[in-house]
């Protein structure tokens, strides 16, 4: 059974934050989808980790091709896994009390400084902790993450 991290962003941005964890979950052997609500947003970040730096470059996907089930990281807006350990959510995807129970870890990523992501956020939050999904809240408020809260 996994669990659902919560990520407070507060200073650094969405990409910054999406990167280290990818990072981190590639480390771990994980396969990862990075779930969105937008074709053209997840378009741009797939541009964004192929015009990055050489040596920070993760191997990546863009659904809708060929090779899907192949990609160590898959950028969706579907809410198919594709077999993966790991979904990260942004800009308020959607993310389930199943797939937090039958994945390895799911990662909510949203922007403290948008009231309605904030909103998203507490309402997914909520929904999983009534469904006795297991979820930690981090935040980055003091410039390092802290774990605030966890269910």
């Amino acid at each position: 059974m996994g669990a659902a991290y919560f990520y407070h962003l507060t200073h650094r941005s969405k990409e910054d934050t999406l990167l280290m964890l990818l990072d981190k979950a590639l480390q771990a052997g994980w396969r990862v989808a990075v779930r969105g609500t937008d074709a053209a947003r997840m378009a741009a970040l797939d541009e964004k980790l192929w015009l990055g730096p050489q040596e920070a470059f993760l191997p990546h996907g863009l659904a809708g091709g060929a090779h899907d089930a192949d990609q160590p990281v898959l950028l969706t807006t579907d809410s198919d896994t594709h077999g993966t350990n790991c979904i990260m959510s942004v800009d308020g995807a959607a993310v389930g009390a199943d797939e937090v129970a039958a994945l390895d870890r799911v990662c909510v990523l949203f922007d403290g400084n948008d009231p309605q992501a904030l909103d998203v956020a507490r309402g997914q939050w909520k929904a999983l902790k009534d469904a006795g999904a297991s979820a930690q809240y981090w935040s980055e408020e003091s410039g390092r993450w802290e774990k605030k809260a966890e269910t």
